[in-house]
């Protein structure tokens, strides 16, 4: 018997921590910032479960040779699964960080970005005690349909819905934006921080007026 696996979800990583130290530095101000832009709530409500999210970071130079290697290899990526992309280029619709409370709860439920062709992380600060992101299966009518799985197997199966991914500092993750993820509950325990962006395949043309 003959098997092909047709409709796959691609999901590139690389370890990339050259990045790490200027991209730590760089993103700090942004944490502060949006700390004291919750003070108040944090202050009526306290700070578990808080995500930490700053402004955007697409027009920060201090990014801009992580920038133009995510552009670069996302570009690699879709040209990877056949797209044409002599007729496009890629461009940045958002970059941002992220750093979830040090006293544990901070979450990100399971969600999509619609109308982007890819999305990814650049983890700065986490480790095996932090949170983690897990991809949902994408096709509809495989949830619709899911069997329960044998007991004990080890690895990544066909038949699985959710995959964990459990990065460590310097891990760079690039998927597409309607792959569903979310990130665990994270327990305070080490610090974690990510940066994550969207991007958009734009047609040459359409590029020029931008």
């Amino acid at each position: 018997m003959h098997i092909h696996n047709h409709f796959n979800t691609t999901i590139w990583t690389e370890h990339k921590p050259e990045f790490i130290k200027s991209a730590n530095k760089a993103s700090n101000k942004y944490i502060l910032d949006a700390r004291k832009r919750e003070k108040n709530y944090i202050k009526e409500h306290g700070d578990f479960g808080t995500s930490y999210h700053s402004t955007p970071l697409i027009h920060d130079n201090n990014f801009i040779d992580l920038r133009n290697y995510v552009g670069q290899k996302s570009w690699e990526y879709l040209d990877h699964q056949g797209f044409d992309m002599s007729q496009y280029t890629t461009m940045f619709s958002e970059m941002w960080v992220q750093e979830f409370s040090k006293k544990g709860g901070g979450h990100h439920s399971a969600h999509v970005h619609w109308n982007q062709h890819v999305s990814g992380f650049y983890f700065l600060k986490c480790s095996d005690k932090t949170s983690y992101p897990v991809f949902h299966e994408p096709r509809a009518g495989a949830r619709a349909t899911k069997l329960k799985m044998r007991q004990n197997l080890k690895g990544i199966w066909p038949g699985n819905d959710l995959i964990d991914m459990r990065p460590t500092p310097g891990t760079l993750v690039i998927f597409p934006g309607y792959l569903e993820h979310e990130f665990v509950i994270d327990h305070g325990v080490e610090p974690f921080r990510f940066i994550h962006w969207n991007l958009q395949a734009v047609p040459k043309e359409m590029a020029k007026d931008v």
